[in-house]
Protein backbone atom coordinates (compact mmCIF):
# COMPACT_ATOMS: atom_id res chain seq x y z
CA UNK A 1 0.00 0.00 0.00
CA UNK A 2 1.30 3.36 -0.83
CA UNK A 3 1.57 6.49 1.54
CA UNK A 4 0.48 8.63 -1.16
CA UNK A 5 -2.59 10.21 0.90
CA UNK A 6 -0.39 10.89 3.94
CA UNK A 7 0.11 14.37 5.04
CA UNK A 8 3.25 15.78 7.83
CA UNK A 9 1.51 19.15 9.68
CA UNK A 10 3.42 21.15 11.91
CA UNK A 11 1.63 23.38 13.97
CA UNK A 12 3.67 27.04 14.73
CA UNK A 13 7.14 25.52 14.10
CA UNK A 14 9.60 27.62 15.80
CA UNK A 15 12.82 26.75 14.03
CA UNK A 16 13.63 26.14 10.52
CA UNK A 17 15.89 23.69 11.00
CA UNK A 18 12.95 21.55 12.32
CA UNK A 19 11.37 21.83 9.29
CA UNK A 20 13.53 20.85 7.28
CA UNK A 21 14.74 17.92 9.18
CA UNK A 22 11.13 16.70 9.26
CA UNK A 23 10.80 17.18 5.55
CA UNK A 24 13.61 15.07 5.46
CA UNK A 25 12.69 12.01 7.72
CA UNK A 26 9.02 12.17 5.74
CA UNK A 27 10.73 11.60 2.43
CA UNK A 28 12.91 8.92 3.64
CA UNK A 29 9.86 6.87 4.81
CA UNK A 30 7.54 7.13 1.74
CA UNK A 31 5.42 10.34 2.93
CA UNK A 32 5.67 13.46 0.29
CA UNK A 33 3.05 15.83 1.62
CA UNK A 34 3.96 18.16 4.02
CA UNK A 35 2.43 21.63 5.65
CA UNK A 36 3.52 23.99 7.90
CA UNK A 37 0.91 26.10 9.53
CA UNK A 38 1.89 29.74 11.44
CA UNK A 39 5.58 29.03 10.97
CA UNK A 40 7.25 31.54 13.43
CA UNK A 41 10.42 31.70 11.16
CA UNK A 42 10.63 29.76 7.54
CA UNK A 43 13.64 30.55 6.04
CA UNK A 44 13.96 28.10 3.42
CA UNK A 45 17.85 28.38 3.35
CA UNK A 46 18.13 26.74 6.71
CA UNK A 47 15.21 24.53 5.76
CA UNK A 48 17.01 23.35 2.80
CA UNK A 49 20.14 23.08 4.69
CA UNK A 50 18.64 20.50 6.83
CA UNK A 51 16.15 18.47 4.66
CA UNK A 52 19.10 18.13 2.47
CA UNK A 53 18.67 18.18 -1.75
CA UNK A 54 16.95 14.21 -0.65
CA UNK A 55 13.96 15.91 -0.20
CA UNK A 56 14.19 19.38 -1.33
CA UNK A 57 11.27 18.55 -3.61
CA UNK A 58 8.90 18.06 -0.80
CA UNK A 59 10.25 21.34 0.86
CA UNK A 60 9.67 23.05 -2.78
CA UNK A 61 5.74 21.58 -2.63
CA UNK A 62 5.38 22.35 1.09
CA UNK A 63 2.53 24.15 1.60
CA UNK A 64 1.99 27.26 4.28
CA UNK A 65 -1.17 27.90 6.00
CA UNK A 66 -2.12 31.30 8.32
CA UNK A 67 -4.23 29.05 10.20
CA UNK A 68 -4.82 25.55 11.59
CA UNK A 69 -8.28 25.09 10.81
CA UNK A 70 -8.11 25.99 7.25
CA UNK A 71 -5.39 23.28 6.56
CA UNK A 72 -7.21 20.30 8.02
CA UNK A 73 -10.61 21.74 6.16
CA UNK A 74 -9.62 19.00 2.96
CA UNK A 75 -8.63 15.76 5.38
CA UNK A 76 -11.18 13.00 6.28
CA UNK A 77 -9.13 11.55 9.15
CA UNK A 78 -6.65 13.87 11.74
CA UNK A 79 -4.64 12.73 14.26
CA UNK A 80 -2.80 15.02 16.96
CA UNK A 81 -0.16 14.07 18.56
CA UNK A 82 1.05 14.89 22.34
CA UNK A 83 3.25 14.16 25.30
CA UNK A 84 0.58 14.98 27.87
CA UNK A 85 -1.73 12.33 28.43
CA UNK A 86 -5.38 12.02 30.87
CA UNK A 87 -8.26 14.17 31.22
CA UNK A 88 -10.12 14.83 28.22
CA UNK A 89 -6.66 13.69 26.20
CA UNK A 90 -8.00 10.19 25.42
CA UNK A 91 -4.69 8.49 23.35
CA UNK A 92 -4.49 5.41 21.09
CA UNK A 93 -2.13 3.17 22.85
CA UNK A 94 0.72 3.07 20.85
CA UNK A 95 2.05 4.66 17.04
CA UNK A 96 2.09 1.10 15.72
CA UNK A 97 -1.56 0.22 16.49
CA UNK A 98 -1.90 3.84 15.15
CA UNK A 99 -0.50 3.39 11.92
CA UNK A 100 -2.51 -0.12 11.19
CA UNK A 101 -5.38 1.79 11.18
CA UNK A 102 -4.24 4.46 9.63
CA UNK A 103 -2.66 3.44 6.06
CA UNK A 104 -5.81 1.47 4.97
CA UNK A 105 -7.86 4.21 5.77
CA UNK A 106 -5.13 6.62 3.27
CA UNK A 107 -5.78 4.53 0.51
CA UNK A 108 -9.05 6.77 -0.42
CA UNK A 109 -8.82 9.72 2.17
CA UNK A 110 -6.39 12.16 2.60
CA UNK A 111 -4.98 11.82 6.72
CA UNK A 112 -2.92 14.22 8.42
CA UNK A 113 -0.42 13.67 11.07
CA UNK A 114 -0.49 16.84 13.11
CA UNK A 115 2.70 18.20 15.60
CA UNK A 116 2.33 20.62 17.41
CA UNK A 117 4.84 23.88 18.37
CA UNK A 118 8.37 22.49 20.28
CA UNK A 119 7.77 24.38 23.87
CA UNK A 120 4.33 23.25 24.26
CA UNK A 121 2.60 21.10 21.92
CA UNK A 122 -0.61 20.97 20.64
CA UNK A 123 -3.11 22.69 23.11
CA UNK A 124 -6.92 20.93 23.75
CA UNK A 125 -8.90 23.41 21.15
CA UNK A 126 -6.39 22.23 18.32
CA UNK A 127 -6.62 18.66 19.72
CA UNK A 128 -10.75 18.57 19.14
CA UNK A 129 -9.92 19.13 15.63
CA UNK A 130 -8.51 15.18 15.49
CA UNK A 131 -10.49 12.62 15.16
CA UNK A 132 -7.75 10.68 17.75
CA UNK A 133 -4.62 11.82 19.75
CA UNK A 134 -1.55 9.53 19.98
CA UNK A 135 1.45 9.57 22.24
CA UNK A 136 5.22 8.30 21.69
CA UNK A 137 5.62 5.96 24.55
CA UNK A 138 9.28 7.55 26.39
CA UNK A 139 11.15 6.23 29.56
CA UNK A 140 11.56 9.02 31.74
CA UNK A 141 11.26 12.64 29.99
CA UNK A 142 8.27 12.63 27.42
CA UNK A 143 9.56 15.72 25.80
CA UNK A 144 11.48 14.53 21.97
CA UNK A 145 12.17 16.63 19.12
CA UNK A 146 9.72 17.52 16.65
CA UNK A 147 12.03 15.84 13.99
CA UNK A 148 12.70 12.78 15.82
CA UNK A 149 8.48 12.16 16.96
CA UNK A 150 8.20 12.78 13.15
CA UNK A 151 10.39 9.66 12.50
CA UNK A 152 8.63 7.63 14.74
CA UNK A 153 5.34 8.06 13.06
CA UNK A 154 6.77 7.93 9.93
CA UNK A 155 8.42 4.67 10.15
CA UNK A 156 5.64 3.05 11.58
CA UNK A 157 3.54 4.09 8.69
CA UNK A 158 5.66 2.68 6.73
CA UNK A 159 6.27 -0.55 8.25
CA UNK A 160 2.41 -0.89 7.90
CA UNK A 161 2.32 0.20 4.78
CA UNK A 162 4.31 -3.17 3.67
CA UNK A 163 1.92 -4.99 5.20
CA UNK A 164 -0.44 -7.41 3.12
CA UNK A 165 -3.73 -6.18 3.94
CA UNK A 166 -7.29 -5.19 2.57
CA UNK A 167 -7.43 -2.08 1.87
CA UNK A 168 -9.85 0.08 3.42
CA UNK A 169 -12.23 1.81 0.97
CA UNK A 170 -14.74 3.78 2.23
CA UNK A 171 -14.89 7.73 1.68
CA UNK A 172 -14.82 9.82 4.64
CA UNK A 173 -16.42 13.03 5.77
CA UNK A 174 -13.68 15.62 5.39
CA UNK A 175 -12.39 18.16 8.55
CA UNK A 176 -14.42 21.00 6.85
CA UNK A 177 -18.25 18.80 6.86
CA UNK A 178 -17.09 17.66 10.48
CA UNK A 179 -16.73 20.93 11.69
CA UNK A 180 -20.20 22.13 9.88
CA UNK A 181 -21.71 19.75 10.99
CA UNK A 182 -20.79 20.12 14.75
CA UNK A 183 -21.12 23.63 14.84
CA UNK A 184 -24.84 22.50 13.90
CA UNK A 185 -25.00 20.72 16.55
CA UNK A 186 -23.61 22.95 19.50
CA UNK A 187 -26.38 25.52 18.02
CA UNK A 188 -28.79 22.93 18.26
CA UNK A 189 -28.02 21.95 21.52
CA UNK A 190 -27.89 24.74 22.88
CA UNK A 191 -31.24 25.65 21.96
CA UNK A 192 -32.94 22.98 23.36
CA UNK A 193 -30.93 23.06 26.44
CA UNK A 194 -29.09 19.74 25.86
CA UNK A 195 -25.54 21.32 26.70
CA UNK A 196 -24.70 24.17 28.91
CA UNK A 197 -24.61 27.79 26.54
CA UNK A 198 -21.71 29.41 29.36
CA UNK A 199 -19.28 26.43 27.86
CA UNK A 200 -20.34 24.50 25.30
CA UNK A 201 -17.19 23.35 23.87
CA UNK A 202 -16.35 21.93 26.95
CA UNK A 203 -19.72 19.97 26.82
CA UNK A 204 -18.95 19.20 22.94
CA UNK A 205 -15.95 17.18 23.40
CA UNK A 206 -17.93 14.32 24.22
CA UNK A 207 -20.06 14.45 21.70
CA UNK A 208 -16.79 14.87 19.15
CA UNK A 209 -15.59 11.88 21.10
CA UNK A 210 -18.55 9.65 19.70
CA UNK A 211 -18.82 10.56 16.47
CA UNK A 212 -15.29 10.42 15.60
CA UNK A 213 -15.40 6.55 16.88
CA UNK A 214 -17.29 6.34 14.08
CA UNK A 215 -15.36 7.27 11.26
CA UNK A 216 -18.48 9.05 9.70
CA UNK A 217 -19.47 9.78 5.77
CA UNK A 218 -20.43 12.73 4.21
CA UNK A 219 -24.12 11.02 4.08
CA UNK A 220 -23.79 10.44 7.56
CA UNK A 221 -23.17 14.47 7.89
CA UNK A 222 -25.62 15.47 6.19
CA UNK A 223 -27.96 13.10 8.17
CA UNK A 224 -26.82 14.69 11.43
CA UNK A 225 -27.76 18.16 10.10
CA UNK A 226 -30.82 16.96 8.75
CA UNK A 227 -31.67 15.82 11.83
CA UNK A 228 -30.77 19.62 13.55
CA UNK A 229 -32.89 20.97 10.94
CA UNK A 230 -36.02 19.22 12.09
CA UNK A 231 -35.34 19.55 15.29
CA UNK A 232 -34.91 23.07 14.81
CA UNK A 233 -38.72 23.45 12.82
CA UNK A 234 -40.34 21.34 15.78
CA UNK A 235 -38.78 23.67 18.30
CA UNK A 236 -40.06 26.60 16.21
CA UNK A 237 -44.22 25.78 15.43
CA UNK A 238 -43.94 24.79 19.40
CA UNK A 239 -42.71 28.46 20.19
CA UNK A 240 -45.13 30.08 17.59
CA UNK A 241 -48.15 27.96 19.07
CA UNK A 242 -47.27 29.28 22.61
CA UNK A 243 -47.10 32.57 21.42
CA UNK A 244 -50.40 32.19 19.82
CA UNK A 245 -52.11 30.40 22.66
CA UNK A 246 -50.79 33.56 25.14
CA UNK A 247 -52.43 36.03 22.77
CA UNK A 248 -55.88 33.94 22.66
CA UNK A 249 -55.81 32.73 19.62
CA UNK A 250 -56.16 29.43 18.77
CA UNK A 251 -52.74 27.58 17.67
CA UNK A 252 -53.16 24.55 15.74
CA UNK A 253 -52.02 21.22 17.29
CA UNK A 254 -48.11 20.70 16.86
CA UNK A 255 -47.68 16.79 16.36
Amino acid sequence: MNLDNIAIVLHRPRYPENIGASARTARNMGIKQLIVVEPRDCDLTRVLKMATHFAADLVEAMEVFEDLKTALAPFQYVVGTTARVGGMRSTISSPRKLAEKLVPISQKNRVALVFGTESSGLTNAELRLCHAVVTIPTAEFTSINLAQAVMVLCYEMFLASRKDTTPFTRRLATRHELEDMYEHLKETFINISFINPENPDYWMQHIRRFFSRLDMRARDVKMMRGICRQIEWYGSRKETAKIQRSNGKEAPKVQ
